[in-house]
């Protein structure tokens, strides 16, 4: 094979794996592969990917080593099992999922081994990857992703590198996908109130859409507040807002539905209007949040 591109050894061949793999082989990136069960290799193999008969191999055959197993434990095993020098002036890019801190222990792990690494996040599903649409997070050496880059854009149209941080890449998968996980479930009760009274959630669709949209809007003005510090109330406050939040509980609760979710908005709207913050903004409702449960008063200094 004639590519312009460096070869990559890709460890790890479920699914998200075998994706990956596809991904660099449709660029013709000569593509090692290595699994602990070899069988999984064999598609792989018929697509023009040379499957190494070790691990040890598997990263020899590559600078660039792409990580994708079922965690970071799963990942330090591996990696533990080679030889000290194997993985020296190779770059491991771990795209198995994690949370921040189990990110920044991994970069510490690798650090100590001196294992040149980079985290990332992968963004998207499976049938997404290779395209222009796909998103995979990265995080760690600036220097390094540079290195890799030109590799790396070829799993995602969009490879976004956050900054030194190694954890970050994890921190903003989970926060992307509470954003996304939220909506769906919100989404899903506002549909089950529909048609419990009748109506199609088809229907009610494209007003949820609505806003949706709206959400973007808004979003901007939240992180504004938020980073700011300064929560006006002057065209929308809290205590307006807790009135919305009671009818949507009490629809809930006319439907016979779980209203787990409403209640836990109505909680935290009231809890900051029991704390004398009902003339700020909602986006005030983030002090409750950083307070955890037990607080009933306010966190914050800045102008009520």
């Amino acid at each position: 094979m004639n590519s312009t591109f460096a070869p990559v050894t890709v460890l790890g061949l479920g699914s998200m794996g075998a994706a990956l793999t596809r991904a660099l082989l449709r660029h013709d990136v000569p593509t090692t592969v290595w699994n602990r069960s070899p069988e999984r290799a064999r598609p792989l193999a018929a697509e023009g990917a040379a499957v190494a008969p070790t691990l040890a191999a598997a990263v020899e055959a590559s600078d660039l080593v792409v990580v994708c197993l079922r965690d970071h434990a799963a990942t330090r095993e591996v990696l533990a099992s080679l030889d000290a020098a194997a993985l020296h002036g190779r770059i491991v890019v771990n795209l198995s999922s994690s949370s921040p801190d189990e990110g920044r222990r991994t970069a510490a792990w690798a650090a100590e081994r001196g294992i040149t690494y980079l985290n990332g996040a992968i963004m998207v599903p499976t049938p997404l990857i290779g395209s222009a649409e796909a998103v995979i997070l990265y995080s760690g050496d600036d220097i390094v992703f540079e290195k890799a880059q030109d590799r790396l854009v070829l799993l995602a149209g969009v490879a976004d590198h956050l900054g030194e941080d190694p954890g970050r890449a994890a921190l903003f998968d989970v926060a992307m996908l509470e954003v996304f996980f939220a909506s769906m479930t919100s989404f899903l009760h506002a549909a089950a109130m529909v048609t419990a009274n009748g109506t199609s959630a088809a229907t009610f669709l494209p007003y949820a859409r609505q806003m949706a949209e709206l959400g973007g809007t808004v979003f901007e003005e939240l992180a504004a507040n938020v980073d700011g510090d300064e929560h006006d109330g002057t065209e929308d406050n809290l205590a307006m807002e807790l009135s919305a939040l009671d009818h949507i509980v009490h629809t809930s609760d006319e439907a016979g539905l779980d209203g787990t979710l409403a209640r836990h908005m109505r909680h935290l709207a009231r809890q900051a209007v029991d704390a004398g913050l009902g003339a700020d903004a909602y986006s005030r409702v983030i002090d409750m949040l950083r307070a955890g449960e037990g607080h009933h008063g306010p966190v914050s200094s800045a102008t009520r």
